[in-house]
């Protein structure tokens, strides 16, 4: 996941803004962390550079 596209991402359930935690990334992405939500307390995961933004109640 690039870090740019945190200008665009919101939370898929409430659209509030979300918190970025890295744990692996290179010169070019994030390869693992977690997106979390402050307003709803919904966590995404990043795996592999990709954002898994689906509501936690369907993943």
């Amino acid at each position: 996941m690039k870090r740019s596209l945190m200008d665009i991402l919101c939370c898929p359930v409430c659209k509030g803004d979300l918190a970025l935690r890295v744990d692996k990334e290179d010169p070019q992405e994030i390869l693992e962390g977690n997106l979390h939500c402050a307003a709803c307390s919904a966590d995404y995961p990043i795996t592999g550079g990709i954002p898994d933004l689906l509501p936690p109640s369907t993943r």
